[in-house]
């Protein structure tokens, strides 16, 4: 295998150089990342130094550098941009993998996130509905809670039909039937488990659920990543959607960035000076999908904004993803209606608890509100890009 090695001037360079010639590779550049301490100006490392990782073809990067010029921050910037380049990282005692990115043959675009709970499925929702008043488009979701076969759903389901499903044993609340209900878009739902530094999954049936949308003869596919994992399909391009308290610099994240087209930032986080990437910055505001009335509950995971809301709300939770607080909550509210995200514990607490009292549920997604720039722009810059692929 041809490889890259990773150096620094805080060793001897004839260490190197022996060190270089016992790897079980073919080294065929060196990358020189800092360090002059043991530097002569005519040091000779035994094969030619390279300015970027990119100069030579290779099938991986040998990490022979240390502290104090690579620290860790630096050292995972540098994998990043292997990784991006879909190259192993190897060091003395670790290896990092590109996730695989399996072919796929029809425009598509993939929304990523930084973690869970950044807004990626409100993104990807507002997405889809954008790039569906012009094309036919499809959403191939991927969750921890998703269908064991993919799952194909073309009208969204109702209050009444997620509660047949939770009351059935299936977690009625997964982002696929979240998109379903409030986009209005055709959704395939799909699952992963454990997620990579990099977002490779362990486990998920994406593939096949990619199969099912193309069956559907689309013009773009959405595919909806699940947290920090990103979906295993070679998409055209990548939104990524980066949420307050998420350092886009921090471990393998500038790898999430160099592969992404657009960055959305969601409230007040913050962005690397060095990201050369389109970005986005905007609010999420919880939209509810019909009408409040009487006496007004509303449970969400979060913190979206709901002082828009026209109604009379005795109640605000934000223990969704917390059963336990969820019940004793429930036990003090008096409502007519109860608003929920379509997440956690929505459907088979919330909703479960407000049909035994006869109260009426509403639905909810979190609107995505312009801050600064243009998100409808810079998607609709890049479906073209995908469609001459």
């Amino acid at each position: 295998m041809r490889a890259i090695a990773v150096i620094d001037g805080e060793h001897y360079p004839p260490v190197v150089r022996d060190a270089l010639a016992a790897l079980p590779y073919e080294v065929v550049g060196a990358l020189l990342v800092g360090g002059v301490e043991k530097l002569r100006g005519d040091d000779d490392w035994g094969v030619p130094l390279v300015s970027e990782l990119s100069d030579v073809n290779a099938d991986l990067v040998v990490d022979v550098s240390d502290e104090p010029v690579l620290g860790p921050a630096a050292r995972f910037a540098l994998a990043s941009r292997a990784l991006a380049l879909g190259l192993p990282y190897v060091g003395a005692d670790f290896r990092l993998d590109p996730p695989r990115f399996h072919r796929f043959d029809l425009p598509s675009l993939a929304v990523i996130g930084t973690g869970k709970r950044v807004g990626k499925t409100a993104v990807a929702g507002h997405v889809a509905r954008l790039l569906s008043r012009e094309l036919r488009t499809v959403v191939v979701a991927m969750g921890r809670g998703g269908p064991a076969t993919p799952e194909l759903v073309e009208t969204p389901p109702t209050v009444a039909d997620l509660l047949v499903r939770s009351r059935s044993g299936e977690h009625a609340a997964s982002d696929f039937l979240e998109t379903a209900a409030l986009s209005g878009v055709p959704t395939v739902g799909c699952r992963r488990a454990g997620g990579g530094l990099a977002g490779q999954v362990f486990d998920s049936n994406v593939l096949e659920g990619a199969a099912l949308a193309r069956s559907l003869d689309p013009e773009v596919v959405v595919f909806d990543g699940s947290g920090a994992a990103v979906p295993p399909i070679a998409v055209d391009a990548r939104v990524l959607v980066a949420g307050e308290g998420h350092d886009l610099a921090a471990y393998l994240n500038p790898f999430r960035v160099l592969i992404s087209d657009v960055i959305v930032l969601v409230g007040n986080a913050e962005v690397p000076a060095a990201v050369d990437r389109p970005i986005v910055r905007v609010t999420l505001r919880l939209r509810p999908a019909g009408e409040l009335s009487g006496r007004v509950a509303v449970f969400t995971t979060g913190e979206a904004p709901i002082d828009h809301l026209d109604a009379d709300i005795v109640h605000v939770s934000r223990a969704l993803a917390d059963r336990t607080r969820l019940h004793k909550e429930l036990e003090r509210v008096e409502a007519d209606t109860f608003v929920v995200e379509v997440k956690a514990a929505a459907i088979d607490v919330v909703a479960e608890a407000a049909d035994a009292r006869g109260a009426t549920v509403v639905l909810a997604d979190n609107e995505v509100v312009p801050v600064e720039g243009d998100l409808d722009e810079e998607v609709l810059r890049l479906v073209p890009v995908g469609a001459e692929a």
